[in-house]
């Protein structure tokens, strides 16, 4: 008996009158298309009950090209443990490093180890970039490209997740390894399909901060495997990264400020208090929105929050401190984070600093990007556009002026310091913080 799987428009088809395909793990009837199919992320699940039934698979799926690769870096020993972790878990799952710690080199083994077409996903056009350049210098073959312009297949090919997800169908079955670089990304609802369509049954994600708060990394779990290795950086440090400490420093609002922040927190907080709203889940939080759709008084309350907010995050008291920090660390390496686009300008004016934000063109980036890398920059502001996706220089010094409670921004943004240096220094994050304020919780959740 034999069964012909094939891939089609991101499904796996399976033909063969001598086994029910109904009985195949995800396996169902088309009636458009006629045919039997599941999704293309099935593929290895079939495959593998096929040949426990002992049946002859006529496989159009599996990609028939191998690669003879080399790999010329020498794995650290945390590295190699993840790698032989992953192999263990059958050759899917995740691998939690802290930022610095060498995931791409990681993925650079794999990719050298199974010797078969290989797509890396990625959440960024810089990252585009960088991986691009890796693939192409460590193992000397083109490297394909879908994004950022450019649409070209090659055995190794890069893709962000909005082309990947635009290319799947036609292509997600010309690969036997897929790597997600920064693969929480894949969690969210447009991103899953990319995952779905593929039906590479190797699969590697790569991150430093696995879980989110909404719980869909147990949706990732399911599509790329479960996390198969982790370390966090307080595991690495001194030896692999640069040892580091987190100094979190109180200021207080001016009079005039704790004025209008006590206002504009009481006008929200009457509300919810008269609405019954606890903010105990998520869910509290979209009954607000949803109101005040329909009622002032709850829009009021939204926008009184909102500039509660400013005002903490944007008190006059972490401007002095910071220039504190600016003169202690002079000649050092500093990287400013801050919330709100607003703030960065003003920075930017104030001490004169390089700015960096979503409003900042490509070309501009990369070049106080460079400027800081070599040496000519000594700092740089900016407004979460560094916390992830970007090749970001060696700092050993930041300073977050303000943020959310995410416990993925925070370690994002310490893993921008922790790449250890020629002179074996340390690194410091400095957390400023608004005293008697809601700003104190939002600094503990993302701790």
């Amino acid at each position: 008996m034999t069964v012909t799987l094939r891939f089609e428009e991101g499904a796996v088809v399976v033909d063969g009158d001598d086994v029910d395909p109904s009985t195949l793990p995800g396996v169902e009837y088309d009636g458009r298309t006629g045919s039997h199919r599941a999704p293309a992320h099935r593929y290895r699940e079939v495959r593998e009950a096929l040949d426990e039934r002992g049946v002859h698979v006529d496989d159009r799926v599996r990609p028939a090209d191998s690669l003879d690769l080399t790999l010329r870096y020498d794995l650290r020993d945390y590295q190699a443990d993840a790698l032989a972790a992953w192999h263990g878990a059958g050759e899917r799952g995740v691998v939690e490093l802290p930022t610095g710690s060498g995931k791409t080199v990681l993925a650079l083994a794999a990719t050298a180890e199974l010797g078969v077409p290989t797509l890396v996903v990625v959440p960024t056009v810089d990252l585009l970039d960088q991986w691009r350049r890796e693939l192409e210098s460590e193992f000397g073959v083109p490297v394909g490209r879908f994004g950022g312009g450019e649409q070209r297949a090659e055995a190794l090919t890069v893709a962000t997740y909005d082309s990947a997800y635009l290319r799947a169908e036609d292509v997600g079955g010309d690969f036997g390894l897929v790597v997600f670089d920064e693969v929480h990304h894949l969690g969210g609802e447009g991103y899953r399909d990319v995952a779905r369509l593929l039906s590479a049954p190797a699969r590697l994600g790569l991150t430093a901060t696995f879980e989110r708060p909404d719980g869909a990394h147990e949706v990732v779990a399911d599509l790329v495997g479960p996390v198969a290795f982790e370390l966090d950086a307080d595991a690495l440090a001194g030896e692999h990264l640069a040892e580091y400490e987190v100094r979190r420093i109180e200021v207080r609002l001016s009079e005039s400020e704790r004025e209008a922040y006590e206002r504009e927190q009481g006008t929200f907080v009457d509300y919810v208090r008269e609405a019954g709203i606890t903010f105990s889940s998520g869910s509290d939080y979209q009954e607000l929105v949803y109101r005040s759709g329909g009622d002032p008084r709850a829009r009021e309350a939204l926008l009184a929050k909102q500039r509660a907010r400013e005002v903490m995050m944007n008190a006059d008291a972490k401007l002095a401190e910071l220039e504190r920090i600016l003169d202690r660390h002079r000649g050092e390496r500093v990287i400013v984070f801050t919330a709100h686009t607003d703030l960065v300008y003003r920075l930017s004016e104030r001490f004169l600093l390089p700015a960096i934000t979503g409003e900042t063109g490509a070309a501009e980036r990369r070049e106080n990007l460079r400027r800081f890398r070599e040496g000519e920059y000594t700092r740089v502001v900016s407004a979460n556009v560094l916390d992830e996706g970007v090749d970001v220089p060696d700092a050993s010094v930041g300073v977050v002026i303000s943020g959310t409670g995410s416990e993925r921004q925070f370690t994002q943004r310490l893993g921008r310091i922790l790449r250890p240096t020629d002179d074996g220094g340390g690194a410091v994050l400095y957390e400023l913080v608004t005293a008697d304020t809601a700003e104190e919780s939002v600094a503990e959740r993302r701790r």
